[in-house]
C-alpha cells in the first residue's frame, strides 16, 4: 500500500468510528461552523491545533505558516482574520509557537534560504528588536527558545495594530488576543502573553476613523 493509501484509509476508518459513535456528526458539521478561536500556528506537522488542545472539527478555525507569522502584505492571513473576526465572530484568537521551530532556528542564522529569506526577515526583525536580550543569552537552544517567545509576543502586537481587530475591539469588544507557545518536549502549552479587546497601543497604531 502507498503511503497516500494508507491516508485514505485511515480516512474511512476514523469517518466509520465517527458516524459509530455519533450517526449525526457530520450532519451537524454540515450545517454549521460556529468556532469560538482563531488559531494561527506554525506549519509544523508536530503541532495540529486540534490534537494538542484536544478539540474536535468546528471549535477552531485554523491558519498555519512558517513560524505562525503576522505579517500585514500577507493576504492569506488578512483574509483568514477577516472572515474570522467579522463573519464568524469569534472570541478569542491565539498565536501559539513551539520550541525548536525550524523557522526561528533559520532566520537566526546567515544561510541564504532562497524563496524563504523574504519570509524569515521578519523574523530577523524581531530579533533586532529585542537583540540585547537574546544576545545575552549563552546556551544556543535557550536562545532560540525565548525567541519562538518573543516571536509569539510580536505577531500578537501585529494582530492588534491591524484595523480588523482594532475595529471589532471598538464596536464589539472581541476578540481577546493570545500568545501561547507549545513545548514539543512534553507537549504542554505555556501563555506567554495576552492583550485583552481594547488594551491600549502606542497612538500611531491606533486608528480614528474605524
Amino acid at each position: 500500500m502507498k503511503p497516500y493509501e494508507k491516508l485514505l484509509k485511515d480516512n474511512r476508518a476514523w469517518a466509520s468510528e465517527k458516524t459509530k459513535e455519533d450517526p449525526e456528526y457530520f450532519s451537524r458539521l454540515v450545517q454549521l461552523q460556529t468556532p469560538e478561536f482563531l488559531w494561527i500556528g506554525c506549519s509544523d506537522s508536530r503541532v495540529p491545533a486540534n490534537e494538542i488542545t484536544g478539540t474536535e472539527p468546528g471549535e477552531i478555525f485554523v491558519h498555519r505558516n512558517v513560524a505562525n507569522m503576522v505579517i500585514h502584505t500577507d493576504l492569506n492571513l488578512l483574509t483568514v482574520l477577516d472572515y474570522a473576526v467579522r463573519v464568524l465572530k469569534v472570541q478569542h484568537i491565539i498565536v501559539c509557537g513551539h520550541h525548536g521551530c525550524g523557522g526561528i532556528r533559520a532566520a537566526m542564522t546567515n544561510h541564504d534560504m532562497g524563496i524563504a529569506n523574504k519570509w524569515l526577515r521578519n523574523i530577523k526583525d524581531v530579533y533586532r528588536f529585542h537583540r540585547d536580550e537574546v544576545d545575552a543569552i549563552e546556551e544556543e537552544q535557550l536562545k532560540i527558545d525565548r525567541m519562538v517567545e518573543l516571536n509569539v509576543r510580536e505577531q500578537v502586537m501585529n494582530l492588534a495594530k491591524t484595523s480588523i481587530i482594532q475595529r471589532a475591539w471598538k464596536h464589539e469588544q472581541r476578540p481577546h488576543l493570545h500568545g501561547w507557545v507549545y513545548d514539543l518536549k512534553d507537549g504542554i502549552i505555556d501563555p506567554v502573553c495576552e492583550m485583552p479587546a481594547g488594551s491600549p497601543l502606542l497612538d500611531i497604531y491606533e486608528y480614528d476613523d474605524l
